[in-house]
């Protein structure tokens, strides 16, 4: 299998999949494709119907969007979900809150792995979302013993949370210990270690990305190699 994904330091989407593949152990080839700033992708139309990545491509089927391909594996990997059907739902459901939720966090947050970033004159809704990220990471964890969300094991719902670790140490939101824990749990773990060391390793620079991040708020530390 073949996963397309976008430039570590800013790819939210492609980190979900990828993380998750490690986590379960499923061999694929990872191919990133730069960012060519605003506007259609050409680059990724090459290979993605959606211009856009995620995309894993298997042999003669294309899978794009993140949960698609999740479930797609899922399939063939069965604990890339919980295996109780209670907890499977719940899980399920806090993805597909984060695939279609949280507008203003990955709006104003936009995830930059090397930079950290003091929001000026935030927008008021913008603490609503953190404070929902809270209280779901609690009722999971609270629920299922944890250490991670849907108990025991890394599962999808995990991987559709990762980026928001990362956001989490870029923006430095006000959040509870429990939720502050759970996110360096994340960031620990060995695949994540190794995306974040290769994000801040990347010389390119998408002036779109940076540009959203200087429009929200002031850069205090930009950890990134130097840029080409």
């Amino acid at each position: 299998m073949k996963l397309y994904i976008g430039n570590k330091n800013y790819s939210s989407w492609s980190l979900r999949p990828w993380v998750l593949m490690h986590m379960l152990g499923i061999d694929f080839e990872e191919i990133l494709v730069p960012f060519e700033g605003s506007g259609p992708q050409r680059a990724f139309q090459e290979f993605s119907p959606s211009g856009k990545v995620p995309c894993l491509v298997d042999g003669r089927l294309t899978v794009w969007d993140s949960l698609a391909i999740i479930e797609f594996l899922a399939e063939r990997h069965p604990a890339a979900w919980p295996a109780n059907r209670e907890v499977r739902a719940w899980a399920r459901s806090a993805s597909a809150e984060m695939h279609s939720g949280f507008p203003l966090i990955r709006g104003v947050c936009s995830m930059s792995c090397g930079q950290r970033i003091r929001l000026e004159d935030p927008p008021a809704g913008l603490d609503t979302e953190w404070r929902r990220v809270e209280s779901l990471w609690a009722e999971g964890l609270d629920r299922f013993g944890g250490p991670y969300l849907a108990g025991g094991d890394f599962t999808a719902v995990d991987a559709m949370y990762a980026p928001v670790a990362f956001r989490i140490l870029g923006y430095s939101p006000a959040l509870a210990p429990e939720a502050l824990d759970y996110a360096s749990r994340l960031r620990a773990l060995p695949p994540m270690r190794r995306w974040y060391t290769e994000a801040l390793a990347e010389t390119f620079r998408d002036v779109d990305h940076d540009r959203e991040i200087e429009a929200v708020g002031a850069v205090l530390q930009d950890l990134r190699a130097e840029a080409e």
